[in-house]
């Protein structure tokens, strides 16, 4: 139950701003949009991407995610997952994601997996990064929600996630930071975080840059919001360490 209130709490909060209402009902399995660059073969990396809680998958490809992806070259496959809020609102939303996501990719073929995402998918982008280590290459979370504004200002007040996770807490947001507080240096190696300055998670983003490399988190003026998540994907696309044709 503790484990519901907090996805609860997540969807509604995520969902403010840029994402739109669209109330669906969590689909089992969870309905996947593929963007193959081929027809004939596998691509030699498959790029996840997790929209914010009431987008759509299909806005990664009128935004020009999926576009800027192929303009630049990258030899990856793209797969559009609609882990929408309405999973959050059940609680299953990793667990559709592990088993309708990656299960099946990794049964196709991919031997290299990344995450890519947005406010809400953000915040499942790290649960399954948390859940699942070894299958997942790396995550680029934009935006993530990370837990309810007065958790937020628990884990700063304690100095830090590291200080933080020194205490054990168990539900699906404080878990996050204990995880995030004791994951070992090459488990954060694999996480990337990029936000606008303006974004309405950026004390919780601040925290968690500070846990990672330097060179893994950005910040562009900008809110919780496509424009900035445009410019922030722009930025990635200039140095993300993927294969190119």
């Amino acid at each position: 139950m503790m484990q519901r209130r907090a996805y609860l709490a997540l969807a509604g909060a995520a969902a403010l701003g840029a994402c739109r209402w669209l109330p669906r009902a969590a689909q089992v399995p969870m309905q996947v949009q593929r963007e193959p660059l081929s027809a004939q073969a596998l691509a030699p990396l498959l790029v996840v991407m997790l929209p914010g809680a009431y987008s759509l998958p299909q806005d990664f490809v009128d935004e020009g995610f999926v576009r800027t992806l192929r303009a630049r070259g990258f030899a990856a496959d793209v797969w559009l997952a609609d882990a929408h809020r309405g999973y959050a609102e059940n609680g299953t939303l990793l667990e559709r994601l592990r088993d309708d996501v990656i299960a099946p990719a990794q049964r196709t073929g991919y031997r290299r997996i990344w995450l890519v995402g947005i406010s809400l998918g953000g915040f499942a982008s790290l649960g399954l990064l948390r859940q699942q280590s070894d299958a997942i290459d790396g995550v680029l979370a934009i935006a993530p929600y990370v837990g309810r504004p007065a958790l937020v200002q628990q884990v700063a007040a304690a100095g830090g996630a590291a200080a933080y996770a020194r205490a054990t807490h168990d539900d699906v947001e404080t878990g996050l930071w204990t995880w995030l507080g004791r994951a070992p240096e090459a488990t954060r190696d694999k996480l990337y975080l990029y936000t606008g300055s303006q974004d309405r998670f950026i004390e919780g983003h601040r925290l968690m840059a500070a846990l990672l490399p330097k060179d893994h988190a950005l910040e562009v003026p900008g809110d919780h919001d496509w424009p900035a998540w445009n410019a922030l994907w722009a930025r990635w696309l200039t140095r993300a360490p993927w294969p190119k044709l």
